[in-house]
């Protein structure tokens, strides 16, 4: 990576954290947001629940299966060009979302728009990293993840006021003059910077077979067909066939899987994150479909969560390195289990105080004391020259969990057809998927206190403010990422 100049306090400096803030924010926000619009679009549309999965996973999908892709072509071609085009592609599709006549067209445009997020996502934290000086890059860094965290805690509630007020298209048309400002200001105050040392080939291959091996089990999941799902299975063996041939040049090299805590870490990522995205997915629509909130209270139901974490995460991350990361991580995940337990008594006339905010209040603080050691012990199982990409794996695997779990959980628990017009039928659904994600946290919570290592944390950084969608992507020092093409 460039050796930065920009120091934090000048105005490039501020110029630059805005510009890599709002257009990471707007790919975050994306990632939450849209929950919140889904009882609105899916009357508007006609949709049913498979059309509101899609609508999620969509995104989810691409995202998660070309981030890795997206983060090489910025180190080769330039950070910033990578970047520009990610913010271009995520407005345009943006548009499309918000201008589609059909559910069709709007999970089309989701998928494009998951494109984009792949492109300017890693692009943005590379751009503060290969820009700052390197003695203001931990304050850049800590100024991004916090303002990154208020984004995400304003989102749900930003798009239950334009749910409320303009309609569910203005979810996505707000993007628009976001994005606008962004391109402004990254073609004006931003400096290029690419890797040198990167050469070979892209793993292009590997990037295609990711992608299309989670669209067929997702399929394959959403609608209960067996024939997506074994071919996705099939495209997924494949997938790991070529990342062990090709490595340690491939998208995914497998050495770092070396570890057998890395591998436990991200087993429990998976898990973690498949609870948390099924839950993420129902619980907004519950409130409004069975408990008759408006889109703009509901929209403020997780709040809690956000706050939390960006309080409490970096003090944590420091008792984690003190004690070790298994007894805060599992204690951290237990709780996320009994907050969900306690969501399962959300329905017909909930109070807002009672049984949405205290309980989201806890599995704040469960995840506040779960995430940022989670993070930690990826970055501290794996040599110092794969720590970016053992993070953009560990991101990956959080966004598969989601994906697959929204994909599997709802058909299974009869969240089916038009469930989502039916208090009665959806409340059923709900209270069942909560069961299943507090199963999955004790689960995950079980391979934590087996697997993970006290003294795993003796020379690793902690995050200082973890997002909820998925673990935070690392800003590995000059030279630390691998020469993959």
């Amino acid at each position: 990576m460039d050796d930065g100049h920009i120091r934090f306090a000048s105005p490039t400096g501020r110029w630059v954290l805005l510009a890599t803030v709002l257009g990471s924010g707007i790919a975050l926000l994306d990632g939450t947001v849209v929950n919140v619009a889904l009882p609105a679009l899916g009357a508007a549309l006609g949709a049913d629940m498979a059309g509101l999965q899609w609508t999620v996973n969509a995104y989810t999908l691409t995202l998660a299966g070309l981030i890795l892709l997206g983060g090489s072509l910025g180190d080769r071609y330039g950070r910033r060009k990578v970047f520009l085009v990610g913010v271009v592609w995520f407005a345009l599709a943006s548009a499309l979302c918000g201008l589609a006549p059909n559910v069709e067209t709007l999970v089309a445009a989701r998928a494009l728009q998951g494109v984009g997020g792949a492109l300017l996502t890693p692009g943005s934290l590379a751009i503060i990293q290969a820009s700052f000086d390197r003695e203001d890059r931990p304050r850049a860094i800590g100024a991004w993840s916090g303002l990154g965290g208020v984004a995400a805690a304003v989102g749900p509630l930003l798009g239950g006021w334009l749910v409320d007020t303009a309609g569910w298209r203005w979810v996505f048309l707000i993007n628009l003059p976001v994005a606008a400002l962004v391109v402004a200001v990254t073609v004006r105050h931003v400096p290029e910077s690419r890797d040198a040392g990167a050469t070979g080939r892209f793993d292009v291959l590997g990037a295609a077979l990711a992608a299309t091996a989670l669209a067929g089990i997702t399929y394959g999941l959403v609608d209960l067909l067996p024939l997506p799902l074994a071919a996705g299975a099939a495209l997924g063996a494949a997938f790991v066939w070529l990342q062990v041939r090709r490595s340690p040049d491939a998208l995914v090299p497998v050495g770092v899987f070396a570890s057998g805590v890395f591998t436990a870490v991200n087993a429990v990522t998976f898990v973690m994150y498949a609870a948390m995205g099924v839950v993420f997915f129902l619980l907004v629509v519950q409130l409004q479909v069975s408990s008759g909130f408006s889109p703009l209270l509901a929209g403020s139901a997780m709040i809690p969560v956000t706050v939390l974490m960006l309080l409490l995460s970096a003090r944590a991350g420091e008792v984690a390195k003190r004690i070790g990361p298994r007894i805060p991580m599992t204690a951290g995940i237990l709780l996320c289990a009994a907050a969900l337990l306690w969501m399962s008594r959300i329905g017909e006339g909930s109070g807002y105080v009672a049984d949405v905010l205290l309980p989201a209040a806890l599995f704040g603080l469960g995840l506040s004391a779960a995430v940022a050691p989670l993070t930690a012990t990826v970055l501290a199982t794996v040599e110092d020259r794969y720590a970016g990409v053992a993070s953009g794996v560990n991101n990956a695997v959080a966004r598969t969990g989601s994906l697959l779990a929204v994909a599997a959980i709802p058909p299974l628990v009869g969240l089916t057809g038009d469930a989502f017009t039916s208090a009665t039928a959806f409340t059923s659904g709900f209270r069942t998927t909560m069961l299943i994600g507090t199963a999955m946290m004790a689960v995950s919570a079980l391979i934590t206190f087996l697997t993970i290592r006290e003294n795993v944390l003796a020379v690793s950084q902690p995050c200082t403010s973890c997002p909820v969608e998925a673990p935070p992507p690392a800003a590995p020092a000059a030279g630390d990422l691998p020469r993959r093409g």
